[in-house]
């Protein structure tokens, strides 16, 4: 795999929260963390950002150990700190105050420049009934695609 296509997506995110806002942090890895990440051997469904003493950390997400690491290889499930200046941690921790606001990563990607960026989102749970509104909505647009299909 490339690391032009390297893009790890939360993909249950979506669905459980509703995004208010996005920002993008570059995150603070070891050597064996990226060769795994450029592998696509990571995972971000079960992860979930916290602020500790005005800075980001991303906690829970999965990566791999590299297979050619040896004793230098890092820990799977270790805090990775994220790399976002003072204004949007602000922001962040402002609203973070609010009742029922969380911070969740949405998605992990290399940038152009071969760097590890991520995704996190500013975001609040979902009612039950917003979640039957949101799979209601998905199968509508699914069976309008089919039937545009079909008259083409």
């Amino acid at each position: 795999m490339s690391s032009d296509n390297i893009n790890i997506k939360n993909k249950k995110a979506r669905f459980e929260y509703l995004i208010i806002d996005e920002f993008v942090a570059g995150i603070q890895l070891l050597g064996t963390e990226i060769k795994s990440i450029r592998q696509g051997k990571a995972s971000i469904g079960e992860a979930y950002c916290v602020i500790q003493k005005e800075e980001v950390f991303l906690r829970n997400a999965y990566i791999d150990e590299y297979e050619n690491g040896g004793h230098y290889n890092h820990e799977v499930r270790r805090d990775r700190k994220l790399l976002l200046n003072r204004a949007e941690i602000t922001k962040i921790h402002k609203n973070l105050k609010t009742k029922g606001f969380t911070l969740i990563p949405l998605s992990l990607f290399i940038n152009s420049k071969g760097l590890a960026k991520i995704k996190i989102g500013l975001a609040q749970g979902k009612k039950l009934h917003d979640k039957r509104e949101t799979i209601k909505d998905r199968d509508n647009k699914r069976s309008l695609d089919r039937i545009k299909k079909d008259y083409r």
